[in-house]
């Protein structure tokens, strides 16, 4: 019985024991498991605080860098203020304008024609070019009267046997006072082609090839007049390859076109804040059917003025379009002093239509200056470069301003053996002499400066 207790109560204990051992089995399991949590969750929790940490230092980091970086500007900015301050201080002082004054900025003012010289399509479609003058608030304009470069004849001939060209042709201080005019003009009077026939029955026929037009440029030339007898000896291919040539070399001519719109339409300058219309027109040949064609509204040819009526026109409208106008007109009779009828008749419509300066062509010689209707008109030029013969010439030059002409210079020249000279002395007296004479209405000085006479 005792043996029997015995045995159940070990059996008991066993029981117990293993109890025991299972239970602190556990415990040891939950400490374990505790403890690894505890220590993953104070992992993350110093890693997070050591990135943390991290970003903190850098933005410190940064803004020492910023105040840093600030703090030298501010340095550079007090030691430029400093260095500006001595340089003020070292300047003189500039008076400021008194109390209830303020300072104006100065203007330039602006040209009455800027709008124009800003449009180089508008210039070029109404025939207008901007030109420099030597002196301000003044355009000089010279004119000369024929010239020939048709190799054919003894002046362009002897042009081409002499070692400088034109400057063996033309003096040299003649040519500085045609190079030394704002504006220079002169009567071309043949066509530049290769082709055409000449004209049928014609005593005299003029062409020059095609290349020497650029003698006009070396002449200081600014503007050729096509309206005379001799622009249409070769026909109409030849006349309209002048067209073609001379504005290829950027040469305005005027008096001649290719419809009579055309040929009518002025050339205008604009200098020195002036807007100058030169119109040009022929008289020659007198005849209903001239040998020397008129342009049409549809055909190429000249501005005939034998009935003046569209001369006229074209004088009205270039008045109320410019401030100055000056007519260019072939007329008179060759090789005679004495004015004629057309002249004198035409004279009087030309000025009352609006012109402020008449300056003719074709005689071949020198003709009277006198005015008309308070205009200036200079008859004849005479031949300038023509041919050989020795004959009295001139240049003509007009000094414009603001209030209309200013000055009128007969220049004395003569033409002898293929030369053009300038005179001086006894033998410029000479030729003043003789204008003098058969001007008798007006006073030329011994510069050949030209006054109305006062009746």
């Amino acid at each position: 019985m005792v043996f029997v207790l015995d045995e159940e109560f070990f059996i008991i204990m066993k029981k117990k024991r293993r109890k025991k051992r299972k239970s602190h089995f556990l415990n040891i399991m939950l400490i374990f498991w505790t403890v690894f949590g505890t220590v993953i969750i104070a992992g993350m929790l110093l890693f997070l605080l050591h990135k943390s940490m991290g970003k903190n230092s850098g933005t410190a980091e940064r803004e020492e860098d910023s105040l840093e970086a600030v703090s030298e500007m501010e340095t550079g900015n007090i030691l430029r203020e400093e260095e500006s301050a001595v340089s003020v201080s070292e300047q003189p002082e500039v008076p400021t304008p008194e109390d209830g004054q303020e300072e104006e900025a100065e203007e330039e003012p602006a040209g009455k024609y800027d709008d124009i010289l800003s449009d180089g399509t508008y210039m070029a479609e109404n025939n207008i070019y901007a030109k420099e003058t030597a002196k301000e608030g003044e355009v000089t304009i010279a004119f000369a009267g024929d010239i020939l470069f048709d190799p054919s004849y003894s002046v362009m001939a002897g042009l081409l046997q002499r070692a400088n060209g034109i400057y063996d042709c033309i003096s040299a201080d003649l040519m500085d006072e045609m190079k030394n005019a704002d504006i220079m003009m002169i009567n071309n009077e043949f066509p530049y082609s290769g082709r055409g026939t000449p004209t049928e029955g014609k005593q005299f026929t003029f062409r020059a090839k095609p290349e020497s037009a650029s003698i006009l440029e070396e002449m200081g030339v600014d503007i050729v007049s096509l309206a005379n007898n001799h622009a249409y000896d070769y026909g109409k291919d030849a006349l309209l390859d002048t067209f073609e040539i001379l504005s290829d070399i950027g040469m305005p001519y005027v008096g001649a076109g290719h419809n009579l719109e055309e040929a009518a339409r002025p050339v205008y300058f604009i200098a020195g804040d002036l807007k100058i219309a030169i119109v040009s027109a022929t008289q020659i040949e007198r005849m209903d059917n001239p040998d020397t064609k008129e342009a049409t509204e549809t055909e190429p040819g000249v501005f005939r003025c034998l009935n003046p009526d569209k001369l006229l026109e074209a004088v009205r409208a270039a008045k109320e379009n410019s401030d100055f106008v000056i007519v260019y007109i072939h007329w008179g009779t060759e090789n005679t002093a004495e004015v004629d009828w057309a002249q004198l008749d035409q004279g009087p419509k030309i000025a009352d239509a609006g012109a402020d300066l008449i300056i003719g062509d074709h005689p071949h010689c020198l003709q009277p200056i006198q005015y008309v209707n308070g205009v200036p008109v200079v008859y004849s030029l005479g031949n300038f470069w023509f041919n050989s013969r020795e004959v009295d010439t001139c240049l003509v030059k007009a000094v414009i301003g603001e209030d209309g002409l200013k000055s009128l210079q007969f220049v004395p020249a003569l033409q002898k053996g293929c030369v053009t000279s300038m005179l001086h002395e006894d033998e410029k007296n000479r030729v003043l002499d003789y204008m003098r004479s058969i001007s008798p209405k007006i006073m030329i000085d011994e510069e050949g400066f030209i006054t109305e006479k006062v009746q």
